[in-house]
C-alpha cells in the first residue's frame, strides 16, 4: 500500500491506478464502519483509495475538532488490513493554503437537521469533499448510512456539479448492542455507552410501531421521545421524521420517511438513523 501527503504526489501515483477506482473518505480513527466502505470498494473497484484527513472546516468553534481521536500508524494498518491500494493523508495547509476562499454551499438541504444545529457544518463538508473527488478523480466514491444528510447532500452536488462519479451508500455497522460505530463513541464512559444504546431502541421502536400502522409523524416522533426518556443520560437535540429526499421535516400521514435523532451523553454528541416505508 501506498501512502502519499501531498497533491502532486497523488496525481502522480493514481496514474498507475486501474479503474474503476474507488474513494472511501474518512477523517481517520478508523473503525469497522469505515473498514466495511473500505471492504465494499475493494469488491466492486480494480484500485481502491483511501483519505485521511480530520477537516477543520465542517468544525464548529465550540466543537470537538482538537480532541478528535488521531493515530495515524493505526490507521494505516487497518486501511491496508482491509484493501487499500493507497491512502493520502494531506496536511491542512495542502487542503487549504494561505488565501483559501472558494467555498462548495448547497442550499436547502443542508439547512434541516444536522445544519440546523450545526451552521456551516456541510459548507466545510461539500467544499472538502469536492476537493477530494477533483483531486482522486475516482469513478465511485463510499459514504456510510450513519450521516444520512450528508449522504443526501454529496449526491446532490455530484448532480448538480457534474461529477463524473457514483455515490455509493452503505448500511451503517452496529455494535452488538445496536450502538451505531462512530469514532466519536470513544469519548463515552461506560455509563453513557450503555446508555448510547437507546438511541438504536427509539429508532427500532418507531420502526416497529410503523410496521403495525402507526402512520402519523407525530405518533412516530412521539414514540422514541418516550423510549429515550426512559435513559437519565440521553438529552435529545433533536427527534426527526423527514422525507428521505428532501429531508423536509413530515407532518400528518407518511408513507416513507427517514426517522432520525440527535442526543448529548455528557459532552458527546451522537446520531443515529433509520428508513421505514
Amino acid at each position: 500500500m501506498n501512502v502519499v501527503r501531498r497533491i502532486a504526489e497523488l496525481r502522480a501515483a493514481r496514474e498507475s491506478l486501474a479503474s474503476p477506482l474507488g474513494l472511501v473518505p474518512t477523517m481517520g480513527a478508523l473503525h469497522d464502519g469505515h473498514l466495511s466502505l473500505i471492504r465494499r470498494a475493494r469488491e466492486e473497484c480494480a484500485s481502491v483509495v483511501v483519505s485521511l484527513f480530520v477537516n477543520p472546516t465542517q468544525f464548529g468553534a465550540h466543537e470537538d475538532l482538537g480532541a478528535y481521536p488521531r493515530d495515524l500508524s493505526r490507521d494505516l494498518e487497518l486501511a491496508e488490513q482491509a484493501g487499500a491500494d493507497l491512502v493520502w493523508a494531506p496536511e491542512v495547509d495542502e487542503m487549504y493554503p494561505p488565501g483559501f476562499q472558494t467555498w462548495v454551499q448547497l442550499e436547502s438541504l443542508t439547512k434541516p437537521l444536522e445544519g440546523l444545529h450545526r451552521p456551516g457544518h456541510f459548507r466545510g463538508v461539500t467544499t472538502v469533499v469536492a476537493k477530494l473527488f477533483n483531486a482522486v478523480q475516482p469513478q465511485r466514491a463510499y459514504f456510510g448510512q450513519k450521516d444520512a444528510q450528508q449522504a443526501a447532500v454529496v449526491r446532490r452536488m455530484v448532480v448538480d456539479l457534474n461529477f463524473p462519479l457514483e455515490i455509493v451508500v452503505c448500511p451503517i455497522v452496529r455494535e452488538a448492542d445496536g450502538v451505531a460505530m462512530s469514532s466519536r463513541n470513544a469519548y463515552l464512559n461506560s455509563d453513557e455507552r450503555r446508555g448510547a444504546a437507546v438511541l438504536f431502541r427509539a429508532l427500532s421502536a418507531a420502526a416497529e410501531a410503523f410496521a403495525a400502522g402507526e402512520r402519523e409523524a407525530d405518533g412516530l416522533r412521539g414514540v422514541m421521545a418516550r423510549v429515550l426518556a426512559e435513559e437519565p443520560l440521553a438529552r435529545p437535540q433533536y427527534i426527526s421524521i423527514a422525507d428521505p429526499e428532501s429531508l423536509q421535516e413530515l407532518e400528518g400521514q407518511v408513507e416513507r420517511a427517514l426517522l432520525s435523532l440527535a442526543v448529548h451523553f455528557g459532552n458527546t454528541r451522537l446520531i443515529d438513523n433509520l428508513i421505514v416505508g
